[in-house]
Formats: C-alpha cells, structure tokens, sequence
C-alpha cells in the first residue's frame, strides 16, 4: 500500500459508511456495527503485538506514522497527548527556527491545545501562515483526539480570537504536502527554481536548512529565476532579484530589506516521513 494510500483510508470509509445511509438506518448501523468489529479485532491484536514486544521495539512502533496511527485509533499508544505533542512540536522545531520562530507548549486541557508562537517572524503575516500550517499539521498528526488549537502571543495575556485563528488555521489547512526529495541534492548556496504541483516555487539552502518561496518579486511582480544568494553585514543571507535588484533576507521569512511592507511568500518545507516536501497552496495557482 502506498503512503498516499494509507493517508486516506479514514476518509474512504467514512465515504462507504455514509453511503449505506441510503439503505437506512439499520443498514448504516450494522455497516458502522462492522468498522467497529473490525477495529476491536485489530486492536486486541495490536494489543498483543505490545504485550510481547520490548521497549526498543515499542519505540519503533511510535516512531512509525501508519503503526502510530492504528495504536492511537485502539487506544493503544504508549504515549499520552501531551508527550506526543511535545515529540510533534520537536520535530518542526528546525523548520520554525528557519523562520526566526519558536513554539512552546502551553498546555492541553478538554482536547483543546494551547500554544506560544514566538520569533520575529510573528510580524509577518505570511510566515504567520506557514508557521501555522506546519504546527497545526504536526498536532493533529499526533494527537487527532484534539478537537481546536488556541494560541496564546508572547507578553500578551489574552487569546487570539477564536474566529481569527480559526480562519488562519483553514486559510494554511488549504494546502497539499508535495514531495520532493530532489531539495536534497541542493548544496549550500545554490539557489534552484521548481514547479511543486503547477506552482512556480524558488528553493535555496543555506548551510543545512532548505527554504522554499513562491517564485514571484513582490517589488517587480517577476519571476526571480537566475537569483543569487550573498552574505551581508550582520550574519543576513540576502536573495537578490536578478530583474529589479531588491534584496529579500532569506533568514526572516524573506522579509525585504530595502522596502518596508514587502517579503517573498514563504512555503513550509519539512521532512515527513523520511521525504523532503513542500506545502503549496490547492486549488488556484494565479
């Protein structure tokens, strides 16, 4: 079975679920009665699989994202949701700090998440999203018992409004994970153009972290294919758009470092599941 496969098997049977809806009521309960038979039988066999394992096997077994996946689903996860999270949260952690963010684990409390984003990057509502994307992702990877994610800003006692957030939080949900483990061959420095699902994407890495933008100039509106990285004064990466010559810091977000009020658009890039991806936005591309 193939990683996309498996990815989407909870929607397919609920599809099939729902459509034994129209034979009525006692036909979609004995089809739910027979998910529900088949999830205590796995799940008393996964049980068993636990019982006779070690704790070196049982790490494996959480470290896997199908097998994570069916222990949580039985109940079964060695790990409660707060530990699983904090592990989530380590895991995007490198991908925050490429952005100057950082996020912090306030608490869980009636499946309610609450976090702390911090970072410079909290003044750029692009990288805002991103960061969003890829934290909202990663929790609800690991703990999909959770129901919303609060967040709490640094030095402010008080919550984003829940519509705010939420609206954030379904603005970077509309997004597709594409797989691109050919990032990887990039060498620090080198700055290469892709197309990530019909979508113009401009990727760069610089030591060891790899940063994706969507290929576009806010300044000249052009696309910034045959762009150069160089150091500046202060330790800042510079990406130079070879048409209208503005500078963006590719180590904030892409933030401009000539006009206030401009940056590139930032796309998350990950490892998941052992493959480099890219988030890109779905549907239009314009």
């Amino acid at each position: 079975m193939s990683e996309d496969t498996w990815r989407s098997a909870g929607e397919r049977i609920d599809t099939l679920v729902n459509s034994f809806g129209v034979g009525g009521a006692a036909t979609r309960e004995r089809a739910e009665q027979l998910v529900r038979e088949v999830v205590d039988l796995y799940g008393e066999g996964l049980a068993r699989i636990l019982r006779m394992s070690d704790a070196r096997a049982v790490d494996r077994f959480v470290r896997d994202d199908l097998v994570a996946s069916l222990l949580l689903v039985g109940g079964l996860h060695p790990d409660d949701t707060e530990t699983r999270i904090r592990t989530a949260l380590d895991g995007v952690r490198p991908y925050l700090g490429s952005h100057g963010g950082d996020v912090e684990l306030v608490g869980v409390e009636n499946d309610v998440v609450t976090l702390r984003l911090t970072g410079s990057c909290q003044s750029c509502p692009s990288s805002s999203v991103t960061l969003e994307l890829a934290v909202t992702d990663a929790v609800h990877a690991a703990a999909p018992e959770t129901t919303s994610i609060e967040v709490v800003q640094p030095d402010e006692p008080s919550l984003i409004a829940a519509d705010s957030l939420m609206s954030r939080i379904h603005a970077a949900a509309e997004h597709e994970w594409v797989a691109m483990p050919e990032l990887e061959s990039l060498a620090d420095g080198d700055v290469a153009g892709f197309e990530v699902a019909a979508l113009p994407v401009l990727v760069c890495r610089v030591d060891v972290t790899l940063y994706a933008y969507r290929d576009r100039c806010p300044s000249c509106t052009g696309s910034m294919a045959g762009a150069r990285l160089g150091r500046v004064l202060g330790g800042g990466v510079a990406l130079t758009c070879p048409v209208c010559r503005v500078h963006y810091d590719v180590r904030a977000a892409g933030a401009c470092m000539d006009v206030d009020d401009l940056h590139l658009d930032p796309l998350p890039v990950l490892v998941r599941d052992g493959v480099t991806s890219v988030a890109v936005p779905t549907g239009s591309m314009s």
